[in-house]
């Protein structure tokens, strides 16, 4: 039996704590995105950054799906091969969507409507796979969200002695901020797409071949994007491609894939919760990597984070009890 069939064999007679453990390397991960994003985005536009982090990690497993799992995917159906491309299709206009967003709304705008991904993924997951969130999930899922909200909105607050002064919201072209929210929303719905279909598909398909088909195909579609727009994926400095590198293997090879790998023992509602745990990441990571001491609102938005996490944690342990 080899390693993975060993995790897979544990996973199904404890999958409480190996899959939490998973998702805390998960969101570990992902949480370096944004550090990494921005040190390729001093030469990298982000639409070619997002086709490179993904277009990088197909090809990546694709070298070892070659040679562990092609017989996996010659026994696809139809139906499987056509999900695997939609998943992949919408994790494309998950990352398409958002980015461009900030080109046209406020950052506050654009991280409160991309962060209710979680509020569809629990309404629509009864509909479509079948999964119904108890009280207790609709509770941790909740205050996570009121918590990457007020994270969300952290750099646009600030307390002054005449009181709270926020003006994140505010645009020169109220046409464009709508625009951008707009785009904003659709990142959000394109993420929920993502997840459900995944929540469907991790069940029935192993972890290696689901995650090249889905990855294969998002950089396709980015890659199609980028040639469009007349952007060039060439030309960079060899520092710009090492970033591109690190954001494929770390945050999207270790960090997507572990959330990946969860969605076949945890429901997809506290997997997209979880999600929700990056912006405490990356003010830890920015601490201990680049000296950023987080403000008094990011560690209040961070502790709320961290206690809804913990109850959606909770909501499962009690399902599967």
């Amino acid at each position: 039996m080899d390693l993975s069939s060993q995790i897979m064999k544990i996973a199904k007679n404890s999958p409480n704590y190996l899959s939490f453990i998973v998702i805390a390397i998960g969101i570990l991960a992902v949480s370096s995105s944004s550090l990494i994003i921005r040190s390729a985005q001093k030469e990298v536009p982000s639409l070619v950054i997002a086709a490179a982090r993904l277009s990088i990690a197909a090809i990546i497993l694709g070298i070892i799906v070659l040679f562990k799992n092609k017989n996996e995917i010659k026994l696809l159906g139809l139906k499987q091969f056509f999900l695997l491309v939609l998943s992949g299709i919408f994790l494309a206009g998950h990352f398409a969507t958002w980015i461009t967003s900030l080109e046209y709304t406020s950052i506050a705008s654009s991280v409160v409507l991309v962060c209710s991904t979680p509020l569809w993924v629990a309404l629509l997951s009864p509909i479509f796979i079948k999964e119904k969130p108890g009280k207790t999930l609709w509770a941790g899922m909740g205050l996570t969200l009121i918590g990457a909200v007020v994270v969300g909105l952290s750099g646009s607050l600030q307390i002054t002695a005449s009181g709270p002064v926020f003006s994140g919201f505010k645009t020169v072209d109220q046409s464009r901020a709508l625009f951008g929210n707009f785009l904003a929303l659709l990142g959000a719905w394109s993420e929920t797409g993502y997840i459900l279909i995944g929540r469907g598909l991790r069940r029935k398909i192993s972890i290696m071949p689901y995650t090249f088909l889905v990855y294969g195909s998002a950089a396709v579609v980015l890659l199609i994007i980028v040639f469009a727009t007349g952007l060039s994926i060439t030309g960079y400095s060899p520092i710009a491609y090492f970033w591109l590198a690190a954001l494929a293997i770390v945050p999207q090879l270790i960090g997507h894939t572990s959330f990946n790998w969860a969605l076949g023992y945890l429901n997809a509602a506290f997997v997209s919760v979880a999600l929700l745990g990056e912006p405490v990441g990356t003010t830890i990571l920015s601490y201990i990597i680049l000296k950023e001491s987080p403000t008094i609102i990011e560690m209040v938005g961070g502790i709320l984070i961290l206690m809804g996490i913990y109850i959606t944690s909770q909501a499962k342990n009690s399902n599967n009890s």
